[in-house]
């Protein structure tokens, strides 16, 4: 019986990668990469010289008998994303659920994901949160702001840049444009930049100042939570 493992990667400056991943990734039989251009880029920089394979959300569900039939034989896989750990936002889940499901052993390393070093920096409570990923672009869309909206816990949201304004005001219908907010972009990179305030001012920021690169949000929770009617005594 083979291994799955689940390997995380920089989300931007290449040195944000473990010893051990780079060991993994150079000792499997074979890398499954969302991208195999951005993961050539990733392996040249570390001399891997492992074989990849194509793995994203198009051919996921098709693939899964097959690789579950070669790491029965024996093969060790390794799982990629492009950036950060697979499975956050990212495909890796559907496999890791097969494996399991077929006693096929999984190991996940530890490593870089980006909205841990936006939420810690962002200057709002990170002892509790909750982690949204990205909304959805059109259905269920409403009925996910208006959740957070009552959400007491800080909010970590996932954004690419030529939607962050539409989601900004999006925001502030549904939780008001005072909220605090710290939008980070391009984490680990040169031009990182992190921005805080209301929703109203970061919104005033990203219309003046184009963004670039992928964006996390962080939302501070609702202060006054509605009060249950179930109490604890």
């Amino acid at each position: 019986m083979g291994k799955l493992y689940l390997i995380p990667t920089p989300i931007g400056n290449l040195e944000d990668i473990t010893f051990r991943a780079i060991n993994t990734l150079k000792s499997v039989d074979i890398v499954l990469a969302e991208d195999t251009r951005q993961t050539k880029k990733l392996f040249a920089h570390y001399d891997v010289q492992t074989p990849l394979q194509s793995y994203h959300q198009h051919n996921e569900h098709q693939s899964l008998k097959k690789l579950i039939a070669q790491i029965k034989t024996g093969k060790t896989y390794a799982l990629v994303s492009d950036a950060g750990t697979p499975g956050i936002s990212d495909p890796g889940f559907l496999l890791v659920r097969e494996c399991i499901k077929e006693n096929v052993s999984v190991e996940c390393l530890p490593g870089a994901t980006a909205f841990v070093p936006a939420l810690v920096n962002s200057g709002i409570p990170c002892d509790r949160f909750i982690f949204e990923g990205f909304l959805p672009h059109k259905k269920g869309r409403q009925t996910r702001l208006t959740v957070l909206a009552e959400e007491d816990r800080t909010i970590v949201l996932y954004e690419s840049p030529h939607r962050i304004i539409k989601t900004l005001g999006h925001l502030i219908d549904f939780l008001g444009s005072d909220r605090q907010v710290c939008v980070s972009r391009e984490l680990t990179k040169i031009h990182e930049e992190n921005i805080r305030g209301t929703l109203n001012d970061v919104l005033n920021h990203f219309e003046q100042n184009k963004p670039k690169g992928e964006i996390v949000i962080i939302i501070e929770g609702k202060k006054e939570k509605r009060k249950s009617k179930y109490e604890i005594t």
